[in-house]
């Protein structure tokens, strides 16, 4: 996990990974006024780069660098308060392209936003040094 902890842009928005296991992760934020938007909810920016983080962890989990090459985001419901939670699933762990969901939830389990995504395999970039 110490290859995230270069994520700056995660980190100084509060987001961090709980949890990374082969082709799956799990990341979190504690909602603060930081993260609303001029409605009053949170800012789709905030779950989108929460989904792509934990995508992220999930994909490169294998020690391969991966980046993510397209991503699409469907948001189902708004946010206000809390604790907000993105588990990454592998369903395509190819040698090249692999594919992931990512489901976006509140601390009550309500879906949020569903994210997937593809990225590129970086081969012979390690991403995980310990896990290669």
């Amino acid at each position: 996990m110490d290859f995230f902890l270069r994520d700056e842009f995660a980190r100084q928005n509060g987001i961090e990974i709980v949890e990374i296991e082969e082709g799956y992760a799990r990341t979190q934020v504690l909602i603060e006024p930081r993260h609303m938007n001029a409605g009053g909810y949170v800012q789709g920016g905030v779950l989108f780069t929460l989904a792509d983080l934990a995508f992220a962890a999930a994909t490169n989990s294998h020690g391969t660098l991966t980046v993510t090459s397209t991503a699409n985001i469907t948001f189902t419901r708004k946010a206000s308060a809390g604790i907000i939670s993105a588990q990454a699933q592998e369903l395509v762990n190819s040698r090249h392209v692999p594919f992931c969901e990512v489901r976006v939830t509140d601390d009550a389990g309500n879906l949020l936003a569903i994210f997937t995504a593809s990225g590129y395999r970086k081969e012979g970039t390690k991403s995980i040094p310990e896990a290669v």
